[in-house]
């Protein structure tokens, strides 16, 4: 009997929680920056570039890499034409919208098999096409633990520069 109470109570949970981890993204938000990332794997340049406000801006990891839509589909075409793109698989994403509903921003982890975890966050806004994107920022996160020592490999390789 108890065994049969733990499973009334226990499948429910486990059923709901294998149907959320299978539901494809539903927000036309979540949607775009699925676009964004598959787009950039496949190196399809025009689809990734369109998702883009006119007024957009990508800013890299490193210090000097914050480009307008233009420079950075510049820097990213001659890779695009090749077909090399970037993959980049997001696992945890979070979402805010303005009360307005004109503007958004997000969060989101991502996998990358050279970097390891990294950081993709931005704003977003609402145009008569649909969502854009207004900047896209890529970070690597850094553990507090390790913070120290790479923020002191950092100042010195900046010294040396």
């Amino acid at each position: 009997m108890k065994t049969l109470l733990i499973l009334v109570l226990v499948i429910p949970f486990v059923s709901l929680t294998n149907a959320e981890a299978t539901q494809p993204a539903t927000t036309p938000i979540d949607q775009l920056l699925n676009t964004f990332h598959q787009s950039a794997a496949t190196a399809n340049g025009e689809v990734y570039f369109s998702l883009f406000h006119r007024n957009g801006v990508f800013i890299g990891t490193d210090a000097g890499e914050r480009w307008t839509v233009n420079q950075f589909q510049e820097y990213a075409q001659p890779y695009f034409s090749q077909g090399k793109g970037w993959t980049y698989t997001p696992s945890i994403r979070h979402i805010d919208i303005s009360e307005d509903g004109q503007f958004a921003w997000f969060d989101e982890l991502l996998w990358n098999e050279k970097y390891g975890q990294c950081r993709g966050s931005g704003a977003l806004i609402k145009t008569p096409t649909g969502w854009k994107i207004l900047q896209y920022h890529l970070t690597f996160p850094i553990p507090n633990t390790l913070a120290k020592e790479l923020t002191e490999k950092i100042k010195a390789h900046i010294t040396k520069e």
